[in-house]
């Protein structure tokens, strides 16, 4: 099976790219990054650290590199049984006129043999959104045989990847052994992939609303918190036993809103937060707590992973204490080398935590959570 992934970064090679590639699918990866890409190409093979309980290294091979801003990737696109993406959501949109340029190409080649595309990013129905941008730049008389041979596939992706540390091996990349690959089932055209670590789903929002509120929503606060703090990763952040605790509450929190709106069961799900927290703490991946905290702005939109369970807590009545401490340190967030951050400090500054708060989450001014947040905020 041949598959284009684009996004030849840790996550893309770490993640998606390899459990492509132990699936026996032929994996090109599409970067902008023309050494990477020569890497990839000169060595066709890369090593992968899986680290959990046990360590393994694994060696992904027969795998093969093309510029997505060159004619190559075009072509990938016209053979291509599956097209997969981990680039992040701020790229997303950059690739939907080479994905459309691509499609028809493939049509006017002849070519409407299924074909599955998969977004896998931190972002809720994001293959969704990639459609409806690739319809943009699609012609219109071809928007009928997208849609009959063309399957957009929205799907949940779980695995903490690190930066990688420096080391003679530029391909090299470490994972945590934990991995969750959950797609839509509805959405595919023709069979399904064979991939092992790919599951199924036909109520794909219960598993993108678990992951963002629990593994999302707990790390944004680990990493929140642990900067007040003064630490410098996440594991030293969550191995605190004061920041542990307000982690776990909010995460205990955010999972009370999903046994309400999807009927998990309150034990195992009450499990699930704890092999969370104990991913965070494993002394095998050295993540930086501004790696997990930055683009705030974007972090506490009305849709992402501390203003949305929120609001579920006030749909349902639930206790909301602890995350309403997690989006106060998440404004006090400080890092000079991440833009959002930056303006957001300057927003608070100009315009009070206040009227920032509310700007920023969407959140009503008359809600007595902007209060109360404001406070919490003065008291941290």
């Amino acid at each position: 099976m041949k598959t284009l992934h684009f996004g030849a970064g840790n996550i893309g090679r770490g993640f998606i790219g390899k459990l492509l590639a132990d699936a026996n699918h032929q994996v090109t990866f599409a970067d902008v990054n023309e050494t990477l890409i020569d890497q990839l190409n000169h060595s066709q093979e890369y090593k992968v650290h899986v680290v959990g309980a046990d360590q393994k290294l694994d060696v992904v091979r027969n795998v093969a590199a093309v510029s997505s801003a060159g004619p190559e990737v075009i072509a990938r696109i016209i053979t291509a049984d599956l097209v997969t993406t981990a680039v992040g959501p701020n790229i997303l949109d950059k690739i939907a006129s080479t994905l459309a340029k691509g499609l028809q190409a493939r049509f006017v080649a002849g070519n409407l043999n299924p074909l599955n595309v998969i977004a896998c990013e931190n972002m809720v129905r994001g293959t969704t959104h990639l459609k409806q941008e690739v319809l943009k730049y699609l012609p219109l008389e071809y928007h009928a045989t997208l849609e009959s041979c063309v399957g957009f596939v929205d799907s949940a992706v779980d695995r903490i990847v690190p930066p990688a540390a420096a080391n003679d091996d530029p391909l090299e990349v470490t994972v945590e052994s934990f991995s969750e690959w959950i797609v839509d089932q509805t959405q595919f055209k023709g069979a399904l992939p064979l991939v092992a670590g790919m599951e199924t789903t036909d109520n794909l929002m219960a598993f993108v609303e678990r992951k963002l509120f629990t593994l999302n929503t707990g790390h944004s606060i680990t990493a929140y918190l642990g900067k007040l703090m003064g630490y410098q990763t996440i594991r030293d952040a969550i191995e605190d036993p004061v920041i542990r605790s307000k982690v776990r509450r909010a995460m205990e929190e955010s999972g009370a809103v999903l046994v309400k709106r999807y009927g998990f069961d309150p034990r195992l799900h009450a499990a699930y937060i704890e092999k969370i927290l104990a991913r965070f703490a494993n002394p095998y991946l050295v993540d930086e707590v501004d790696r997990v905290g930055r683009q705030p702005l974007r972090k506490l939109g009305a849709q992402d992973r501390l203003i949305k369970p929120l609001l579920g807590t006030l749909e349902y009545d639930l206790p909301n204490e602890g995350l309403q401490e997690g989006i106060a340190a998440a404004l006090h967030y400080r890092n000079a080398e991440d833009p959002q951050a930056v303006e957001l400090q300057a927003a608070i500054e100009t315009n009070g935590v206040a009227t920032t708060l509310v700007q920023v989450t969407g959140l009503d001014p008359a809600n007595p959570l902007v209060a109360a947040i404001t406070a919490r905020y003065q008291a941290l």
